[in-house]
């Protein structure tokens, strides 16, 4: 009997060539990799909440993730993206206001309270499109902001540009088809965007045409100009400068006279001349006031005169009580 026979003996394999498994074990040793991430994976309701997302980006504006709580970020070149307005107040308060509104994401299971419902109701009468998503979604798009389930994606803003925006209105004036004269309202150095939607509000109160704004180192019209301007910003445009102080001299080309507002101004506000001509009036910050180059643009300097107790007015009010004065005098020359 063999020795290979015998139980527990060892069997001796040929030496030669073996047919291996291509591969496939070691495949299997190594695994599948790490598990996907849930809008990864086509069945999970992430991936399909992903897709109505991209969908809805796609049918109302530009696609992308909404940036952080309350503030735009850039994109290319610069240029402003979507805001998000997060919590259950402000999401409410900015869907009353009328505020332009691309996307309300509302948690999964959120309780419900009167806030929430009005919200709803009201994204429903505007029309906007509703996405439903869970609460670690919410926490990535709002970059952990306090949003207690409720988020209000706000599109970016569309600036005309100043001067063909100015000239536009001109043209028209000279045509005959506006009767006032172009009022415009440019701001130096001011970054609070309730003070920007303020003055929109005074703008359309008394029938300027535009609010200009510089590019850089400047407030935008945000969710919070929006809410500001008590709707005006839907009829009074902003429009951007990529140089104020270049726009204002093409202002002056176009017969605008440019009218600066500062404390120790060479003129007075009860006693200007120059308010029937088209104008465009300058403000700067409350603490600055105007900067050196934008003061050296303007025809002349206009001051208010206020208590001497008091050190400035809010750029907001200051152009407030211009325009008024404005509206006066040329309601004034306009009658017979």
């Amino acid at each position: 009997m063999a020795n290979s026979s015998r139980a527990g003996a060892l069997r001796k394999l040929k030496k030669g060539p073996t047919v291996g498994t291509g591969g496939h074990g070691r495949k299997a040793l190594e695994g599948k990799g790490p598990t996907p991430k849930a809008v990864e994976r086509p069945y999970h309701k992430a991936h399909k909440g992903k897709q109505l997302a991209e969908r809805s980006a796609a049918k109302h504006g530009s696609a992308g993730a909404p940036p952080r709580n309350g503030r735009g970020r850039s994109g290319p070149k610069g240029r402003a993206t979507e805001e998000m307005v997060t919590g259950r107040n402000s999401v409410v308060e900015a869907l009353r206001a009328g505020i332009p509104a691309k996307t309300l994401y509302v948690a999964v299971r959120i309780d419900m309270d009167d806030r929430v419902r009005d919200s709803l109701k009201l994204a429903a009468d505007r029309g906007i499109p509703l996405m439903e998503v869970h609460k670690p979604e919410l926490d990535r798009l709002t970059e952990d902001a306090v949003h207690q389930g409720l988020v209000l994606q706000i599109p970016p803003y569309e600036y005309e540009d100043a001067v063909d925006l100015a000239q536009e209105t001109v043209a028209k004036w000279k045509k005959g088809y506006i009767n006032n004269a172009p009022l415009f309202v440019a701001l130096d150095g001011i970054t609070d965007p309730r003070n920007l939607g303020a003055i929109i509000r005074s703008v359309s109160a008394f029938s300027g045409h535009a609010v200009v704004v510089p590019e850089r180192r400047s407030v935008g019209v945000t969710a919070a100009a929006w809410k500001t301007s008590a709707g005006a910003a839907v009829r009074v445009p902003v429009a951007k400068a990529p140089n104020l102080n270049r726009a204002l001299a093409a202002f002056k080309d176009m017969g605008i006279f440019v009218l600066g507002l500062d404390g120790d101004g060479d003129v007075s506000l009860p006693g200007l001349p120059l308010a029937a001509d088209p104008i465009c009036i300058v403000v700067g910050s409350e603490g600055k006031g105007l900067s050196r180059l934008v003061r050296e643009n303007c025809d002349q300097i206009v001051s208010i005169p206020i208590d001497s107790a008091m050190e400035s007015l809010n750029a907001s009010m200051a152009v407030g009580i211009t325009l008024y004065e404005v509206s006066k005098q040329r309601s004034a020359r306009s009658q017979p």
